[in-house]
């Protein structure tokens, strides 16, 4: 849960930018939050979490795009590119190496069977598939005001919806080991 919050912690930050001072600002925001994300990720764990560097690369890109052109449709692109991105990687993973990625980033976590693993990855791929399409959906029949809303509360719901799904599809294949019996003592010959 604390993970889920701290990648939304970006989607935050714009979403206050935004309430005060527009989607220029917000954008730039937006910029530094992610800037901040990594390093900190860096710097708590040791290492960089790939997923937010593609993250900050599609941020930077689109989010200059948009303050260099002025052109707030670059940034309200921004979730798609990353959720296709996902989904492409979560799709790819199938078909190179041994295991999915989802095996891979939570198999130290979990123990499942392969067949569980490949449905839990292809599942993922869908969600990114489709948060991907809903995004452009409210991007381009909604206001700029609603897309935002959307940006927050709507991925934010949706994302936490899924993972307990996720969570109470697992729990139906995790396979739980019988307690250690403890053998009694024996009591000592000499009782009387």
């Amino acid at each position: 849960m604390i993970k889920i919050l701290f990648d939304f912690f970006p989607i935050l930050l714009f979403f206050v930018a935004y309430q005060w001072w527009g989607i220029y600002v917000a954008t730039a925001v937006t910029i530094v939050a992610s800037l901040i994300q990594v390093f900190a990720y860096r710097i708590k764990a040791k290492r960089f979490e790939n997923m937010h560097l593609v993250t900050l690369a599609i941020v930077v890109l689109l989010g200059s795009t948009t303050l260099l052109l002025h052109n707030e449709l670059f940034i309200k692109w921004k979730p798609t590119v990353v959720y296709w991105i996902f989904a492409l990687l979560f799709l790819g993973s199938h078909f190179i190496g041994k295991n999915t990625l989802i095996h891979r980033l939570l198999s130290t976590k979990l123990s499942l069977p392969q067949s569980v693993w490949q449905k839990l990855n292809a599942s993922w791929a869908i969600f990114f598939i489709l948060m991907g399409a809903l995004n452009v959906y409210v991007l381009y029949h909604f206001s700029t005001d609603t897309w935002v809303n959307f940006k927050l509360f709507g991925t934010l719901g949706l994302t936490l919806l899924f993972v307990v799904l996720q969570g109470i599809y697992i729990s139906r294949h995790i396979k739980i080991e019988a307690p250690h019996k403890i053998s009694p003592k024996g009591r000592a010959a000499n009782d009387s």
